[in-house]
Protein backbone atom coordinates (compact mmCIF):
# COMPACT_ATOMS: atom_id res chain seq x y z
CA UNK A 1 0.00 0.00 0.00
CA UNK A 2 1.14 3.82 -0.41
CA UNK A 3 2.13 5.65 2.49
CA UNK A 4 -0.42 8.26 3.72
CA UNK A 5 1.34 11.66 3.17
CA UNK A 6 1.95 14.75 5.51
CA UNK A 7 1.44 18.02 4.25
CA UNK A 8 2.98 20.01 7.71
CA UNK A 9 5.10 18.33 10.26
CA UNK A 10 4.37 17.64 13.51
CA UNK A 11 6.86 18.75 16.20
CA UNK A 12 8.42 15.19 17.55
CA UNK A 13 10.10 14.88 21.12
CA UNK A 14 11.69 11.96 22.29
CA UNK A 15 12.48 11.07 25.72
CA UNK A 16 13.91 8.57 28.40
CA UNK A 17 14.33 5.13 29.46
CA UNK A 18 12.40 2.59 28.21
CA UNK A 19 9.58 4.79 26.85
CA UNK A 20 12.29 5.97 24.11
CA UNK A 21 12.80 2.27 23.69
CA UNK A 22 9.10 1.97 23.04
CA UNK A 23 9.26 5.42 21.24
CA UNK A 24 11.47 4.04 18.46
CA UNK A 25 9.39 0.48 18.51
CA UNK A 26 6.44 2.19 17.53
CA UNK A 27 7.39 4.31 14.99
CA UNK A 28 9.10 0.98 13.10
CA UNK A 29 6.43 -0.73 13.49
CA UNK A 30 3.29 0.97 13.58
CA UNK A 31 3.67 4.33 11.87
CA UNK A 32 6.66 4.37 9.30
CA UNK A 33 4.97 1.49 7.19
CA UNK A 34 2.31 3.34 6.66
CA UNK A 35 2.59 7.03 6.92
CA UNK A 36 5.08 8.95 5.49
CA UNK A 37 6.51 10.75 8.41
CA UNK A 38 7.17 14.55 8.53
CA UNK A 39 8.43 15.43 12.28
CA UNK A 40 10.67 18.26 13.47
CA UNK A 41 12.89 16.14 15.63
CA UNK A 42 14.03 16.88 18.96
CA UNK A 43 16.06 15.01 21.87
CA UNK A 44 14.89 15.95 24.77
CA UNK A 45 16.59 12.48 26.62
CA UNK A 46 18.31 13.54 30.29
CA UNK A 47 21.90 13.69 28.28
CA UNK A 48 21.04 15.92 25.09
CA UNK A 49 19.39 18.30 28.38
CA UNK A 50 22.13 18.34 30.19
CA UNK A 51 24.49 18.97 26.98
CA UNK A 52 22.48 22.04 25.58
CA UNK A 53 21.76 23.36 28.52
CA UNK A 54 18.13 22.83 28.68
CA UNK A 55 17.93 25.51 25.69
CA UNK A 56 16.59 22.00 23.35
CA UNK A 57 13.52 21.86 25.41
CA UNK A 58 12.39 25.51 25.26
CA UNK A 59 13.43 24.87 21.35
CA UNK A 60 10.78 22.43 21.32
CA UNK A 61 8.03 24.28 22.84
CA UNK A 62 8.91 27.02 20.43
CA UNK A 63 8.76 24.63 17.53
CA UNK A 64 5.26 23.47 18.98
CA UNK A 65 4.20 27.17 18.79
CA UNK A 66 5.16 26.92 15.14
CA UNK A 67 3.50 24.04 14.07
CA UNK A 68 0.90 24.23 16.17
CA UNK A 69 0.69 20.58 16.95
CA UNK A 70 3.39 18.20 18.52
CA UNK A 71 4.41 14.51 20.27
CA UNK A 72 6.29 14.07 23.61
CA UNK A 73 7.90 11.03 25.00
CA UNK A 74 7.88 10.57 28.59
CA UNK A 75 11.41 12.29 30.29
CA UNK A 76 13.17 12.44 33.54
CA UNK A 77 13.01 15.21 35.74
CA UNK A 78 16.07 15.33 37.82
CA UNK A 79 16.96 14.60 41.16
CA UNK A 80 19.64 14.40 43.77
CA UNK A 81 19.97 10.38 42.75
CA UNK A 82 19.56 11.50 38.71
CA UNK A 83 22.03 14.40 39.13
CA UNK A 84 24.91 11.63 40.57
CA UNK A 85 23.78 8.95 37.42
CA UNK A 86 23.57 11.09 34.72
CA UNK A 87 26.67 13.63 35.86
CA UNK A 88 24.53 16.48 35.68
CA UNK A 89 25.33 20.16 35.73
CA UNK A 90 22.05 20.84 37.50
CA UNK A 91 19.03 19.76 38.80
CA UNK A 92 17.27 20.77 35.85
CA UNK A 93 13.65 21.79 36.01
CA UNK A 94 10.61 19.36 34.55
CA UNK A 95 10.88 19.70 30.99
CA UNK A 96 6.92 19.34 30.94
CA UNK A 97 6.83 22.68 33.21
CA UNK A 98 9.07 24.09 30.88
CA UNK A 99 6.54 23.46 28.08
CA UNK A 100 3.50 23.82 29.66
CA UNK A 101 4.82 27.34 30.64
CA UNK A 102 5.83 28.33 27.39
CA UNK A 103 2.75 27.46 25.36
CA UNK A 104 0.04 28.41 28.63
CA UNK A 105 -1.92 24.95 28.08
CA UNK A 106 -4.40 23.26 29.73
CA UNK A 107 -3.62 19.86 30.32
CA UNK A 108 -6.58 17.43 29.44
CA UNK A 109 -6.05 13.63 30.78
CA UNK A 110 -8.78 10.89 30.29
CA UNK A 111 -8.89 7.06 30.83
CA UNK A 112 -8.10 4.90 27.90
CA UNK A 113 -11.64 2.23 28.37
CA UNK A 114 -11.49 -1.58 27.19
CA UNK A 115 -13.50 -4.35 27.68
CA UNK A 116 -12.12 -6.58 30.59
CA UNK A 117 -10.68 -3.83 32.66
CA UNK A 118 -12.81 -3.30 35.53
CA UNK A 119 -12.86 0.20 36.93
CA UNK A 120 -12.09 0.02 40.66
CA UNK A 121 -15.13 2.11 41.47
CA UNK A 122 -17.85 -0.01 40.27
CA UNK A 123 -20.31 3.16 39.23
CA UNK A 124 -17.74 4.72 36.77
CA UNK A 125 -19.05 3.76 33.24
CA UNK A 126 -17.75 6.93 31.38
CA UNK A 127 -14.78 8.08 31.18
CA UNK A 128 -13.76 11.07 33.90
CA UNK A 129 -11.61 14.06 32.31
CA UNK A 130 -8.96 15.73 34.46
CA UNK A 131 -8.58 19.49 32.68
CA UNK A 132 -5.31 20.31 34.77
CA UNK A 133 -4.31 23.79 34.62
CA UNK A 134 -0.27 23.97 33.67
CA UNK A 135 0.95 27.04 35.13
CA UNK A 136 2.62 28.62 38.50
CA UNK A 137 1.38 27.55 41.91
CA UNK A 138 4.00 24.84 43.88
CA UNK A 139 5.80 24.27 39.91
CA UNK A 140 6.72 27.67 39.87
CA UNK A 141 7.80 28.08 43.97
CA UNK A 142 10.05 29.73 45.65
CA UNK A 143 11.67 27.91 48.81
CA UNK A 144 14.06 29.16 51.48
CA UNK A 145 14.92 26.91 54.27
CA UNK A 146 14.42 28.98 57.86
CA UNK A 147 17.62 28.62 59.89
CA UNK A 148 16.09 29.67 63.16
CA UNK A 149 14.03 32.55 64.78
CA UNK A 150 12.94 35.51 62.90
CA UNK A 151 10.33 36.93 60.75
CA UNK A 152 9.08 35.86 57.45
CA UNK A 153 7.11 38.67 55.40
CA UNK A 154 5.05 38.59 51.79
CA UNK A 155 6.00 41.36 49.80
CA UNK A 156 5.18 43.27 46.85
CA UNK A 157 6.71 45.98 45.26
CA UNK A 158 4.82 47.54 42.61
CA UNK A 159 6.54 49.67 40.00
CA UNK A 160 5.83 53.03 41.74
CA UNK A 161 7.60 51.16 44.55
CA UNK A 162 4.73 51.26 46.67
CA UNK A 163 4.67 47.83 48.77
CA UNK A 164 2.13 45.02 50.20
CA UNK A 165 3.57 43.28 53.31
CA UNK A 166 1.69 40.84 54.62
CA UNK A 167 3.28 38.65 57.83
CA UNK A 168 3.88 35.14 56.97
CA UNK A 169 4.77 34.09 60.17
CA UNK A 170 7.31 34.60 63.39
CA UNK A 171 9.66 31.98 63.61
CA UNK A 172 10.53 30.81 66.77
CA UNK A 173 13.13 28.24 65.85
CA UNK A 174 13.98 26.81 62.40
CA UNK A 175 10.91 26.22 59.38
CA UNK A 176 10.58 26.19 56.00
CA UNK A 177 8.88 28.53 53.69
CA UNK A 178 7.26 28.58 50.39
CA UNK A 179 6.10 31.07 48.17
CA UNK A 180 3.52 30.41 44.84
CA UNK A 181 2.51 32.29 42.60
CA UNK A 182 -0.33 32.50 39.00
CA UNK A 183 -1.38 35.07 37.08
CA UNK A 184 -5.03 36.45 36.10
CA UNK A 185 -4.05 36.12 32.18
CA UNK A 186 -2.81 32.23 32.47
CA UNK A 187 -6.09 31.65 35.11
CA UNK A 188 -8.49 33.31 32.13
CA UNK A 189 -6.68 30.65 29.78
CA UNK A 190 -7.37 27.89 32.11
CA UNK A 191 -10.77 29.08 32.41
CA UNK A 192 -11.21 29.48 28.21
CA UNK A 193 -9.41 25.94 27.75
CA UNK A 194 -11.99 24.42 29.93
CA UNK A 195 -15.15 25.80 28.77
CA UNK A 196 -14.29 25.50 24.88
CA UNK A 197 -13.34 21.76 25.78
CA UNK A 198 -16.77 21.10 27.46
CA UNK A 199 -18.68 23.02 24.42
CA UNK A 200 -16.26 20.58 22.19
CA UNK A 201 -17.51 17.44 24.05
CA UNK A 202 -20.63 18.73 25.16
CA UNK A 203 -20.05 17.61 28.41
CA UNK A 204 -20.56 18.76 31.96
CA UNK A 205 -17.78 21.04 33.79
CA UNK A 206 -17.09 20.94 37.32
CA UNK A 207 -14.47 23.38 39.24
CA UNK A 208 -13.06 22.60 42.74
CA UNK A 209 -10.52 25.04 44.41
CA UNK A 210 -10.19 25.56 48.49
CA UNK A 211 -11.66 28.28 48.12
CA UNK A 212 -12.98 28.66 52.19
CA UNK A 213 -9.21 28.25 53.09
CA UNK A 214 -7.12 30.44 50.36
CA UNK A 215 -9.56 33.43 50.43
CA UNK A 216 -7.61 35.33 48.32
CA UNK A 217 -5.47 32.87 45.70
CA UNK A 218 -8.27 29.79 45.49
CA UNK A 219 -11.27 32.67 45.44
CA UNK A 220 -9.23 34.56 42.72
CA UNK A 221 -9.90 31.16 40.25
CA UNK A 222 -13.28 30.64 41.60
CA UNK A 223 -13.97 34.51 40.26
CA UNK A 224 -12.32 34.68 37.25
CA UNK A 225 -13.79 31.00 36.23
CA UNK A 226 -17.57 32.70 37.02
CA UNK A 227 -16.83 35.89 35.16
CA UNK A 228 -15.85 34.20 32.18
CA UNK A 229 -18.83 32.19 32.56
CA UNK A 230 -21.40 34.28 32.88
CA UNK A 231 -19.94 36.48 30.21
CA UNK A 232 -19.13 34.14 27.58
CA UNK A 233 -20.49 30.56 27.97
CA UNK A 234 -23.21 30.71 29.83
CA UNK A 235 -25.59 30.56 27.02
CA UNK A 236 -23.98 28.35 24.39
CA UNK A 237 -24.36 25.88 27.98
CA UNK A 238 -27.73 26.49 28.15
CA UNK A 239 -28.02 25.56 24.49
CA UNK A 240 -26.07 22.42 24.49
CA UNK A 241 -27.62 21.17 27.91
CA UNK A 242 -24.52 20.76 29.80
CA UNK A 243 -23.58 21.92 33.26
CA UNK A 244 -20.93 24.46 34.67
CA UNK A 245 -20.34 24.33 38.86
CA UNK A 246 -18.05 25.17 41.40
CA UNK A 247 -17.47 23.43 44.75
CA UNK A 248 -15.06 22.48 47.23
CA UNK A 249 -12.43 20.18 46.17
CA UNK A 250 -13.32 17.81 49.07
CA UNK A 251 -16.83 18.16 47.90
CA UNK A 252 -15.95 17.27 44.40
CA UNK A 253 -13.66 13.99 45.50
CA UNK A 254 -17.26 13.05 46.91
CA UNK A 255 -18.78 13.50 44.07
CA UNK A 256 -16.58 12.13 41.73
CA UNK A 257 -16.49 9.08 44.02
CA UNK A 258 -20.32 8.52 43.95
CA UNK A 259 -20.93 9.77 39.79
CA UNK A 260 -21.29 7.79 36.59
CA UNK A 261 -18.12 9.84 35.13
CA UNK A 262 -18.72 11.19 32.29
CA UNK A 263 -17.91 14.52 32.70
CA UNK A 264 -14.58 17.46 32.53
CA UNK A 265 -13.12 18.07 36.11
CA UNK A 266 -10.88 21.26 35.99
CA UNK A 267 -8.67 21.59 38.77
CA UNK A 268 -5.54 23.50 39.73
CA UNK A 269 -2.03 22.14 39.07
CA UNK A 270 -0.91 20.28 42.07
CA UNK A 271 -4.65 18.81 42.75
CA UNK A 272 -4.41 17.93 38.60
CA UNK A 273 -1.28 16.24 39.05
CA UNK A 274 -2.73 14.12 42.26
CA UNK A 275 -6.25 13.56 40.51
CA UNK A 276 -4.73 12.27 37.39
CA UNK A 277 -2.71 9.49 38.57
CA UNK A 278 -6.43 8.53 41.02
CA UNK A 279 -8.91 8.36 38.33
CA UNK A 280 -6.09 6.68 35.95
CA UNK A 281 -5.23 3.66 38.22
CA UNK A 282 -8.81 3.86 39.61
CA UNK A 283 -9.94 2.83 36.21
CA UNK A 284 -7.38 0.84 35.62
CA UNK A 285 -3.57 1.93 35.18
CA UNK A 286 -1.84 5.09 34.21
CA UNK A 287 -0.45 3.27 30.94
CA UNK A 288 -3.98 3.60 29.79
CA UNK A 289 -4.70 7.36 30.15
CA UNK A 290 -4.70 9.55 27.54
CA UNK A 291 -2.96 13.12 27.94
CA UNK A 292 -2.87 16.33 25.74
CA UNK A 293 -1.94 19.86 26.34
CA UNK A 294 -4.27 22.63 25.15
CA UNK A 295 -2.92 26.14 24.17
CA UNK A 296 -5.41 29.31 24.40
CA UNK A 297 -4.40 30.13 20.96
CA UNK A 298 -4.79 26.25 19.67
CA UNK A 299 -1.67 24.67 19.88
CA UNK A 300 -1.64 21.15 20.85
CA UNK A 301 0.77 18.98 22.84
CA UNK A 302 0.06 15.18 23.01
CA UNK A 303 1.84 13.13 25.56
CA UNK A 304 1.48 9.86 27.83
CA UNK A 305 0.50 10.47 30.84
CA UNK A 306 3.12 7.86 32.82
CA UNK A 307 7.23 8.49 33.39
CA UNK A 308 9.68 6.74 31.97
CA UNK A 309 9.44 3.27 32.96
CA UNK A 310 12.46 3.43 34.93
CA UNK A 311 12.56 -0.19 36.65
CA UNK A 312 11.86 -2.15 33.45
CA UNK A 313 14.60 -0.07 31.76
CA UNK A 314 17.24 -1.24 33.94
CA UNK A 315 15.48 -4.41 33.07
CA UNK A 316 16.20 -3.65 29.04
CA UNK A 317 19.62 -2.83 29.94
CA UNK A 318 21.03 -5.84 31.68
CA UNK A 319 19.45 -7.83 28.73
CA UNK A 320 16.30 -8.91 30.32
CA UNK A 321 12.85 -9.39 28.94
CA UNK A 322 10.47 -6.92 29.69
CA UNK A 323 6.32 -6.28 29.16
CA UNK A 324 5.52 -2.60 28.87
CA UNK A 325 2.36 -1.40 28.08
CA UNK A 326 2.87 1.39 25.13
CA UNK A 327 -0.57 1.92 24.38
CA UNK A 328 -0.82 5.54 25.95
CA UNK A 329 2.51 6.41 24.14
CA UNK A 330 0.85 5.16 20.96
CA UNK A 331 -2.66 7.47 22.22
CA UNK A 332 -0.01 10.39 22.21
CA UNK A 333 1.10 9.57 18.57
CA UNK A 334 -2.69 9.07 17.45
CA UNK A 335 -3.55 12.06 18.99
CA UNK A 336 -1.45 14.15 16.99
CA UNK A 337 -1.35 12.33 14.21
CA UNK A 338 -5.13 12.73 14.14
CA UNK A 339 -4.97 16.24 15.36
CA UNK A 340 -2.13 17.36 12.18
CA UNK A 341 -4.94 15.59 10.00
CA UNK A 342 -7.72 17.67 11.00
CA UNK A 343 -5.62 21.23 10.52
CA UNK A 344 -4.46 20.00 6.94
CA UNK A 345 -7.86 18.31 5.89
CA UNK A 346 -5.70 14.65 5.47
CA UNK A 347 -9.03 12.37 5.96
CA UNK A 348 -6.58 9.58 5.35
CA UNK A 349 -4.08 10.58 8.56
CA UNK A 350 -7.66 10.98 10.85
CA UNK A 351 -8.27 7.76 9.88
CA UNK A 352 -5.72 5.97 10.16
CA UNK A 353 -5.17 7.46 13.69
CA UNK A 354 -8.42 5.99 14.67
CA UNK A 355 -7.79 2.77 13.58
CA UNK A 356 -4.70 2.25 15.02
CA UNK A 357 -6.24 3.30 18.16
CA UNK A 358 -8.86 0.81 17.46
CA UNK A 359 -6.72 -2.04 16.99
CA UNK A 360 -5.08 -1.04 20.28
CA UNK A 361 -8.04 -2.16 22.19
CA UNK A 362 -9.00 -4.61 20.13
CA UNK A 363 -5.70 -6.64 20.68
CA UNK A 364 -6.19 -6.37 24.48
CA UNK A 365 -9.84 -7.27 24.36
CA UNK A 366 -9.29 -9.99 22.36
CA UNK A 367 -6.90 -11.28 25.21
CA UNK A 368 -3.29 -10.03 23.89
CA UNK A 369 -1.47 -8.21 26.54
CA UNK A 370 1.09 -7.01 28.89
CA UNK A 371 1.85 -8.36 31.92
CA UNK A 372 0.74 -5.18 33.85
CA UNK A 373 -2.65 -5.21 32.00
CA UNK A 374 -3.16 -8.93 32.41
CA UNK A 375 -2.97 -8.16 36.38
CA UNK A 376 -6.03 -5.87 35.81
CA UNK A 377 -7.73 -7.56 33.35
CA UNK A 378 -11.34 -10.15 33.51
CA UNK A 379 -9.46 -11.66 30.22
CA UNK A 380 -9.94 -15.76 31.17
CA UNK A 381 -6.40 -17.21 30.31
CA UNK A 382 -4.59 -13.90 28.49
CA UNK A 383 -1.74 -14.02 26.20
CA UNK A 384 1.49 -12.01 28.11
CA UNK A 385 3.43 -10.79 25.62
CA UNK A 386 6.24 -9.05 25.98
CA UNK A 387 7.18 -5.42 25.39
CA UNK A 388 7.74 -5.35 21.05
CA UNK A 389 5.41 -8.45 20.73
CA UNK A 390 2.40 -6.43 22.13
CA UNK A 391 3.28 -3.70 19.54
CA UNK A 392 3.75 -6.34 17.02
CA UNK A 393 0.02 -8.13 17.73
CA UNK A 394 -1.12 -4.46 17.21
CA UNK A 395 0.48 -4.03 13.86
CA UNK A 396 -1.56 -7.51 12.94
CA UNK A 397 -4.63 -6.10 14.32
CA UNK A 398 -4.07 -2.77 12.24
CA UNK A 399 -3.48 -4.58 9.08
CA UNK A 400 -6.70 -6.76 9.33
CA UNK A 401 -8.54 -3.34 9.60
CA UNK A 402 -6.55 -1.68 6.53
CA UNK A 403 -7.25 -3.99 4.10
Amino acid sequence: MNKIQMKTPLVEMDGDEMTRILWKMIKDELLSPFVDLKTEYYDLGLEYRNETNDQVTIDSANATLKYGVAVKCATITPNAARMTEYNLKEMWKSPNGTIRAILDGTVFRAPILVKGIVPYVKNWSKPITIARHAYGDVYKNTEIKVPGAGKAELVFTAEDGTEIRELIHSFDGAGIIQGIHNTDKSISSFARACFSYAVDTKQDLWFATKDTISKKYDHNFKDIFQDIYDKEYKETFEKLGIEYFYTLIDDAVARVIRSEGGFIWACKNYDGDVMSDMVATAYGDLSMMTSVLVSPNGVYEYEAAHGTVQRHYYKHLKGEETSTNSIATIFAWTGALRKRGELDGLEDLVDFANKLEAACIKTVEDGKMTKSLSLISTCENPVILNSLDFIKAIRETLEESLK
